[in-house]
Protein backbone atom coordinates (compact mmCIF):
# COMPACT_ATOMS: atom_id res chain seq x y z
CA UNK A 1 0.00 0.00 0.00
CA UNK A 2 2.69 2.77 1.04
CA UNK A 3 4.40 2.41 -2.96
CA UNK A 4 1.31 3.51 -4.13
CA UNK A 5 0.04 7.38 -3.15
CA UNK A 6 -2.51 6.55 -5.10
CA UNK A 7 -3.70 4.39 -3.22
CA UNK A 8 -2.96 5.61 0.02
CA UNK A 9 -5.07 8.59 -0.61
CA UNK A 10 -7.97 6.52 -1.78
CA UNK A 11 -7.71 4.82 1.18
CA UNK A 12 -6.87 7.45 3.50
CA UNK A 13 -10.37 9.04 2.10
CA UNK A 14 -12.09 5.96 2.80
CA UNK A 15 -10.93 5.73 6.57
CA UNK A 16 -12.01 9.53 7.09
CA UNK A 17 -15.46 9.12 5.39
CA UNK A 18 -16.06 5.77 7.32
CA UNK A 19 -14.94 7.18 10.83
CA UNK A 20 -17.35 10.03 10.16
CA UNK A 21 -20.09 8.02 9.74
CA UNK A 22 -19.78 5.20 12.64
CA UNK A 23 -20.18 8.04 15.05
CA UNK A 24 -23.80 8.46 14.01
CA UNK A 25 -23.86 4.99 14.11
CA UNK A 26 -24.33 4.16 17.44
CA UNK A 27 -27.43 6.60 17.42
CA UNK A 28 -29.04 5.41 14.99
CA UNK A 29 -30.92 3.56 17.46
CA UNK A 30 -31.41 6.74 19.83
CA UNK A 31 -33.12 8.38 16.87
CA UNK A 32 -35.46 5.87 16.30
CA UNK A 33 -37.09 6.34 19.53
CA UNK A 34 -36.92 10.18 19.49
CA UNK A 35 -38.57 9.87 15.84
CA UNK A 36 -41.26 7.69 17.61
CA UNK A 37 -42.04 11.00 20.49
CA UNK A 38 -41.84 13.27 17.38
CA UNK A 39 -38.83 15.20 18.61
CA UNK A 40 -36.37 14.61 15.51
CA UNK A 41 -34.59 17.57 14.99
CA UNK A 42 -33.22 18.28 11.12
CA UNK A 43 -29.35 20.40 10.22
CA UNK A 44 -30.92 20.56 6.54
CA UNK A 45 -28.71 22.30 3.88
CA UNK A 46 -28.47 22.06 -0.01
CA UNK A 47 -26.56 19.37 -0.92
CA UNK A 48 -26.19 17.71 -4.98
CA UNK A 49 -27.48 14.59 -4.72
CA UNK A 50 -25.05 13.39 -7.95
CA UNK A 51 -22.09 14.51 -6.00
CA UNK A 52 -23.22 12.68 -2.63
CA UNK A 53 -23.48 9.49 -4.74
CA UNK A 54 -20.21 9.28 -5.92
CA UNK A 55 -18.59 10.02 -2.86
CA UNK A 56 -20.40 7.10 -1.50
CA UNK A 57 -19.80 5.01 -3.72
CA UNK A 58 -16.47 5.52 -3.75
CA UNK A 59 -15.93 4.67 -0.05
CA UNK A 60 -18.00 1.84 -0.68
CA UNK A 61 -15.77 0.10 -3.32
CA UNK A 62 -13.35 -1.74 -1.36
CA UNK A 63 -16.13 -3.40 0.68
CA UNK A 64 -17.84 -4.56 -2.70
CA UNK A 65 -14.49 -5.17 -4.41
CA UNK A 66 -13.62 -7.77 -1.36
CA UNK A 67 -16.64 -9.53 -2.64
CA UNK A 68 -15.77 -9.81 -5.69
CA UNK A 69 -18.16 -7.30 -7.34
CA UNK A 70 -17.76 -4.38 -8.77
CA UNK A 71 -20.08 -0.81 -7.89
CA UNK A 72 -21.38 1.08 -10.74
CA UNK A 73 -22.65 4.45 -10.49
CA UNK A 74 -24.75 5.87 -13.66
CA UNK A 75 -25.58 9.89 -12.85
CA UNK A 76 -28.19 10.97 -15.03
CA UNK A 77 -30.20 13.79 -12.97
CA UNK A 78 -30.18 17.26 -14.31
CA UNK A 79 -31.26 19.03 -11.38
CA UNK A 80 -29.93 16.99 -8.53
CA UNK A 81 -30.21 19.23 -4.97
CA UNK A 82 -31.37 18.29 -2.65
CA UNK A 83 -32.27 19.94 0.74
CA UNK A 84 -31.74 17.52 3.68
CA UNK A 85 -29.89 16.43 6.92
CA UNK A 86 -26.61 15.31 5.01
CA UNK A 87 -25.82 12.93 8.06
CA UNK A 88 -29.12 11.35 7.94
CA UNK A 89 -29.54 11.07 4.26
CA UNK A 90 -26.04 9.68 3.82
CA UNK A 91 -27.23 6.99 6.22
CA UNK A 92 -29.56 6.17 4.44
CA UNK A 93 -27.82 5.67 1.41
CA UNK A 94 -25.32 3.55 3.35
CA UNK A 95 -27.83 1.73 4.97
CA UNK A 96 -29.06 -0.17 1.34
CA UNK A 97 -25.36 -0.01 0.36
CA UNK A 98 -25.09 -2.10 3.82
CA UNK A 99 -27.58 -4.45 2.80
CA UNK A 100 -26.65 -4.73 -0.39
CA UNK A 101 -23.40 -6.31 0.49
CA UNK A 102 -24.75 -8.13 3.89
CA UNK A 103 -27.28 -9.81 2.13
CA UNK A 104 -25.71 -11.09 -1.08
CA UNK A 105 -25.52 -14.72 -2.12
CA UNK A 106 -22.89 -16.92 0.11
CA UNK A 107 -19.60 -16.78 -1.31
CA UNK A 108 -20.73 -15.48 -4.65
CA UNK A 109 -19.99 -11.54 -6.06
CA UNK A 110 -22.29 -9.03 -5.62
CA UNK A 111 -22.59 -6.11 -7.98
CA UNK A 112 -24.28 -2.63 -7.04
CA UNK A 113 -25.86 -0.22 -9.36
CA UNK A 114 -26.42 3.21 -8.20
CA UNK A 115 -28.56 5.50 -10.52
CA UNK A 116 -29.78 8.85 -10.20
CA UNK A 117 -32.35 10.98 -13.10
CA UNK A 118 -35.29 13.16 -13.33
CA UNK A 119 -38.85 13.59 -14.43
CA UNK A 120 -40.24 17.07 -14.14
CA UNK A 121 -41.40 17.04 -10.51
CA UNK A 122 -39.25 14.31 -8.96
CA UNK A 123 -35.56 13.32 -8.64
CA UNK A 124 -34.99 9.81 -8.44
CA UNK A 125 -32.13 7.40 -6.77
CA UNK A 126 -32.28 3.92 -7.14
CA UNK A 127 -29.70 0.79 -5.55
CA UNK A 128 -30.00 -2.45 -7.29
CA UNK A 129 -28.04 -4.95 -6.31
CA UNK A 130 -27.68 -9.05 -7.61
CA UNK A 131 -27.91 -10.44 -4.08
CA UNK A 132 -30.43 -13.21 -2.53
CA UNK A 133 -33.23 -11.45 -3.31
CA UNK A 134 -36.56 -11.30 -1.37
CA UNK A 135 -39.78 -13.32 -1.14
CA UNK A 136 -43.12 -11.75 -1.99
CA UNK A 137 -43.69 -12.42 1.48
CA UNK A 138 -41.48 -10.59 2.49
CA UNK A 139 -41.36 -7.63 0.54
CA UNK A 140 -44.45 -5.94 2.86
CA UNK A 141 -42.44 -5.97 5.51
CA UNK A 142 -39.15 -4.93 4.99
CA UNK A 143 -39.78 -1.50 6.22
CA UNK A 144 -40.99 -2.32 9.67
CA UNK A 145 -39.39 -1.74 12.88
CA UNK A 146 -37.53 -5.10 14.57
CA UNK A 147 -38.33 -6.80 10.87
CA UNK A 148 -35.36 -8.89 9.59
CA UNK A 149 -35.91 -11.52 6.91
CA UNK A 150 -34.66 -14.62 8.16
CA UNK A 151 -31.57 -15.83 6.33
CA UNK A 152 -31.02 -19.38 7.93
CA UNK A 153 -28.02 -19.60 9.77
CA UNK A 154 -25.84 -16.93 8.56
CA UNK A 155 -23.82 -15.53 11.81
CA UNK A 156 -22.71 -12.58 9.55
CA UNK A 157 -25.90 -10.74 8.92
CA UNK A 158 -26.04 -8.46 12.61
CA UNK A 159 -27.96 -5.85 13.34
CA UNK A 160 -31.05 -4.60 15.26
CA UNK A 161 -33.94 -4.80 12.20
CA UNK A 162 -34.02 -1.02 12.36
CA UNK A 163 -32.28 -0.28 9.20
CA UNK A 164 -34.60 0.09 6.65
CA UNK A 165 -37.52 1.33 9.21
CA UNK A 166 -35.06 4.22 9.58
CA UNK A 167 -34.49 4.62 5.81
CA UNK A 168 -38.05 5.06 5.40
CA UNK A 169 -38.77 6.94 7.91
CA UNK A 170 -35.90 9.67 6.89
CA UNK A 171 -37.03 9.56 3.71
CA UNK A 172 -40.73 10.15 4.67
CA UNK A 173 -39.95 13.00 6.59
CA UNK A 174 -37.81 14.60 3.89
CA UNK A 175 -40.87 14.42 1.80
CA UNK A 176 -40.08 11.78 -0.69
CA UNK A 177 -41.10 7.92 -1.15
CA UNK A 178 -39.12 4.76 -1.33
CA UNK A 179 -40.11 1.46 -2.75
CA UNK A 180 -38.94 -1.68 -3.52
CA UNK A 181 -38.80 -4.16 -6.49
CA UNK A 182 -37.14 -7.86 -5.49
CA UNK A 183 -36.85 -11.23 -7.21
CA UNK A 184 -35.78 -14.26 -4.79
CA UNK A 185 -32.25 -15.46 -6.15
CA UNK A 186 -31.77 -12.25 -8.69
CA UNK A 187 -31.04 -9.22 -6.64
CA UNK A 188 -33.24 -6.17 -5.17
CA UNK A 189 -33.90 -2.92 -6.21
CA UNK A 190 -34.62 0.06 -3.94
CA UNK A 191 -35.86 3.85 -5.64
CA UNK A 192 -36.24 6.34 -4.00
CA UNK A 193 -38.14 9.41 -5.18
CA UNK A 194 -37.63 13.32 -3.71
CA UNK A 195 -39.21 16.37 -4.51
CA UNK A 196 -37.15 18.87 -7.54
CA UNK A 197 -36.05 21.70 -5.58
CA UNK A 198 -35.89 24.46 -7.71
CA UNK A 199 -34.70 27.90 -7.22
Amino acid sequence: VTKSPTMMKHLGQVINDESKRLRFLVEKVLQMSMFDRKKAVFKKKRLDLNEMVENIANSFTLRVEHTGGKIYTEIEAIDSTIYVDEMHFQNVINNLLDNAVKYRKPDQPVDIYLRTWNDDEHLYLSVRDTGLGLKKDNLKKVFDKFYRVHTGNRHDVKGFGLGLAYVKKIVMLHHGDISIESELGKGTKFTIKLPVIKD
